[in-house]
């Protein structure tokens, strides 16, 4: 069996709720005016036995019988009747035994009946209750009536408010129905804020990111294919030169860089790919100033700070360190770099500085993405896997640049922060 729409459940829901209303509203009315009629009989019936009390215990008992329709009967102290005006109006015995100057009521089959005790026994005053009955059942007729009436234009209303409560979702339905990882346009509906709109915004800002992701995907696997493929055109070149010529030195040097270069390139994008999956470390403690150190004297650059000790994975700081002084050796060669680092709080703060032209302001904000490219050329790749290991070790890099002056400020939780 197929599940039940959102507007046939949403219908059948509100129907129900239709239904007890109606029912319950229409029960109600119908009590509360069989209590207004009977509770207005019985306060006439005890004013009457009230006042006929009275009138027997002062001598003026014949004004008062048989007016109205309503009748009065006289009954001993033992309930004996001494007069009745309508016989069918009899009340019984141990009905009459509790008898009081107080006036009582109380509703017998057919009529009602008030009853007081007076010096010349008992009075009771009855009225029939078929003129009652009678309206009551009219009533009931009425509302069955009105149910039959009101309970289908309910429906029909339920139905239109169903329809136009799910209209916007039906519509946004469709619409995301569509989509697919060859269309991932927004959806072209613009909604109030409630939570129909609410839940469109987020579908459309879960579409803009996975087409960001694609574009970017799209763009990766570009940037990737030409950077493999210029090296590896170069690479077949001078093989094809070697089998030619297998003594020809120049060819056989410029292909062993060729291919050191596609080399690092893979394991550039092998180390970023594990990066975004999460970097499998190899945690130690490590003296951040003795690795800043040996970074420094493998590119031949500057190197000035103070004791800082993190718990890290060496190689990948080490790893983070040199992708860092590569980029600013680019830019401003061996004598243009200079590294510093000091404790800052709970920080160690490792600065690589270059007196290079300085990074465009367009590409600050984008400078860590895969195959940004600053100008001093390089894959792309360096800072983005750079950003990656400093994240991984609970850290972040940050770069600030204008013309001449530009530097990577990386921060590491030192390790007494750690601990």
């Amino acid at each position: 069996m197929p599940p039940l729409s959102f507007r046939l459940r949403l219908f059948l829901s509100f129907s129900l709720l239709w239904l007890l209303f109606l029912v319950g509203a229409l029960y109600l009315a119908g009590r509360g005016v069989e209590r207004a009629l009977r509770g207005h009989l019985d306060a006439t019936l005890l004013e009457d036995a009230r006042r006929a009390a009275e009138a027997y215990r002062k001598g003026q008992a014949g004004s008062l019988i048989a007016t109205g329709g309503v009748y009065l009967h006289l009954y001993a102290e033992d309930g004996e009747p001494l007069l009745l005006t309508r016989p069918e109006h009899r009340l019984p015995r141990e009905a009459l035994k509790g008898a009081g100057e107080t006036p009582r009521v109380a509703f017998q089959k057919g009529f009602a009946a008030a009853w007081v005790r007076t010096p010349l026994g008992v009075v009771a005053l009855t009225q029939d209750t078929a003129p009652i009955d009678l309206a009551l059942a009219a009533l009931r007729r009425s509302l069955v009536e009105a149910f039959f009436l009101l309970f289908p234009l309910g429906l029909g209303l339920v139905y239109l408010t169903a329809r136009l409560a799910t209209r916007p979702l039906e519509a946004a339905a469709r619409e995301i129905a569509q989509r697919s990882p060859e269309r991932l346009d927004p959806v072209p509906l613009t909604l109030p804020q409630d939570e129909f709109g609410r839940m469109v915004e987020a579908v459309n800002a879960l579409l803009k990111a996975l087409k960001e992701a694609k574009e970017e995907e799209r763009a990766f696997l570009a940037e990737a294919s030409h950077e493999l493929r210029t090296p590896l055109t170069v690479l077949l070149g001078h093989l094809d030169r070697l089998a030619r010529n297998p003594l020809d030195g120049e060819a056989l040097a410029t292909a062993r860089a060729t291919a050191e270069r596609m080399r690092r390139l893979v394991e550039d994008l092998l180390a970023l790919a594990r990066g975004e999956m999460g970097f499998s470390l190899n945690p130690h403690i490590v003296d951040l100033k003795a690795l800043a150190q040996e970074a420094a004297r493998e590119y031949g650059v500057a190197f000035g700070g103070e004791e800082a000790e993190v718990l890290g994975d060496p190689d990948r700081l080490l790893q983070m360190l040199r992708n860092l002084l590569s980029n600013g050796v680019r830019a401003a060669g061996k004598e243009g770099v200079r590294v510093r680092l000091r404790r800052e709080g709970d920080q160690a703060l490792l600065e690589v500085e270059d007196s290079g032209p300085g990074i465009p302001e367009d590409l600050l904000p984008h400078l860590f993405r895969r195959f940004a490219r600053g100008p001093g050329g390089g894959t792309g790749l360096g800072l983005a896997i750079a950003q990656a290991i400093a994240q991984a070790h609970g850290g972040e890099i940050a770069v600030e640049s204008r013309p001449g002056r530009t530097v990577f400020r990386v921060r590491l939780p030192l390790l007494e922060a750690e601990g």
